[in-house]
């Protein structure tokens, strides 16, 4: 993957505040310090859940401007390192040239957006078709990853969300090899660490520390234009229970029979 955004960057962004102020991204330092995700994991186990809760994400990919920002709170959020292969959320960029040939990009994650396509643009005769795909953990309702865990170190709430106890895990990274969705990674030595353990996997929880106190995950509190939204389908009167009823959704991979809970509004044929 092309280089992302450099350790420094990282550093001057998490100290000094004002790229994120620039972005609009400042309130997730706050919010993370209220909402600590290791605290709030930490107690999963013993508590039981939210039983009146289905949770469901949606992604509008006729609306996401691949700006990267939902990347980038994501990783500020639950202090994932801003390097350009350790991503719990990210984007892809998908160009369809006349020849019907599909290719895809995603420097450094989406972070930093994306360079305009060398030599050609969007209506230009060999440009068929470009859009942005955000990706992140689909929670599946059969989760692959959860049976091959040696440990039990992978596991699912009552309430549905796929959630790893990093304390528990032995890295062995069998759930990485079972996910098909390439939603996981092995979180190496790393100064920052969602729970202050490294050597374990990591994935997305759709910020399970925030959607239990009733906020929304960092990604779709940052889009600037709506194209994450995230909701309760038991919610009746909920914008994301309304979606899924009115709207002709997809999800990825469909035959795999996962089930995943990551539904796309505007995907078409050309990602699987």
């Amino acid at each position: 993957m092309p280089r992302g955004l450099s350790r420094r960057d990282f550093i001057k962004a998490g100290a000094g505040g004002l790229a994120l102020a620039s972005l609009g991204l400042g309130g997730f330092i706050a919010s993370a310090k209220e909402t600590s995700p290791d605290k709030a994991e930490a107690r999963i186990r013993n508590r039981p859940g939210e039983a009146d809760a289905d949770w469901a994400f949606v992604v509008d990919v006729d609306k996401c401007i691949g700006c990267g920002r939902c990347v980038l709170a994501c990783k500020l959020e639950n202090r994932v390192p801003l390097d350009p292969l350790l991503n719990r959320t990210w984007v892809e960029r998908y160009v369809v040239t006349r020849d019907r040939e599909v290719h895809i990009d995603s420097p450094g994650a989406g972070v930093n957006g994306f360079p305009r396509l060398p030599g050609a643009t969007l209506g230009e005769p060999q440009i068929l078709k470009a859009f942005f795909v955000p990706k992140l953990c689909n929670q599946c309702e059969n989760p692959p990853c959860v049976s091959v865990c040696p440990v039990n170190a992978t596991y699912k709430t009552r309430d549905g969300i796929i959630l790893i106890d990093q304390g528990r895990c032995i890295g062995c990274r069998y759930c990485i090899i079972a996910c098909p969705y390439g939603a996981r990674y092995f979180l190496p030595d790393a100064p920052v660490t969602p729970s202050g353990h490294a050597r374990v996997v990591d994935k997305c929880t759709w910020c399970y520390h925030r959607i239990t106190k009733g906020l929304n995950p960092a990604c779709v509190e940052a889009c600037p234009v709506g194209a994450r939204l995230f909701g309760n389908l038991r919610d009746d009167q909920g914008v994301v229970a309304g979606l899924l009823k009115e709207k002709a959704v997809n999800v990825l991979k469909p035959a795999l029979g996962t089930k995943p809970r990551v539904y796309y509004l505007g995907l078409g044929h050309w990602v699987q």
